[in-house]
């Protein structure tokens, strides 16, 4: 699989991508974890500045940290088929809610490996920014994310429940 993937930053050469897997997750009823705020644009061009927003100090939202999101594109089609969020730093939120990690892979594309793989090639962007290890969460639900998880040396760290959602989650760190 290694030949058939690459992680990428947005940009204007993945707009139609992007729309699409925008509407795939809609259309599904479904989670858009690792987007970042792609749920709330359907201008791509809107989308991806204020995903730039999030790469600068000098640009972030209050109250936010600094994240870089990357798009997991299929070589053999140039489709996405999965983004993963990496954020640099946590707050308060993401210490106990959130995690350093935020991933999705497109409903339809599911099951193939793809969420393993993003999680395992981003690693080495978050050692690069300094970090030792990376805290990942997941629905205590979501047995595709707790596997996909712990293929990647997840150790388990308990659990957090958000009560705006009505969710439990799962907390895992990986060690880089």
């Amino acid at each position: 699989m290694n030949d058939e993937l690459m992680l990428v930053e947005p940009s204007e050469e993945y707009f139609a991508e992007l729309a699409a897997y925008r509407n795939d997750f809609l259309e599904n009823s479904d989670s858009m974890d690792g987007c970042g705020p792609l749920r709330r644009f359907d201008d791509m061009k809107a989308y991806l500045e204020d995903t730039m927003r999030y790469t600068r100090e000098e640009t972030l939202p209050e109250g936010m940290v600094l994240a870089t999101q990357f798009l997991c594109i299929r070589k053999s089609d140039n489709r996405l088929v999965g983004m993963i969020q990496v954020r640099h730093y946590l707050n308060d939120f993401l210490r106990t809610l959130g995690g350093h990690i935020g991933y999705s892979v497109r409903p339809s594309e599911r099951r193939k490996g793809y969420a393993s793989w993003m999680l395992k090639n981003v690693q080495p962007y978050c050692k690069s920014l300094g970090l030792s290890e990376i805290l990942v969460c997941c629905l205590d639900t979501n047995e595709g994310s707790r596997r996909t998880i712990l293929k990647n040396g997840g150790r388990f760290d308990g659990t957090a429940y958000r009560a705006d959602e009505n969710k439990t989650l799962e907390r895992y760190w990986i060690t880089l």
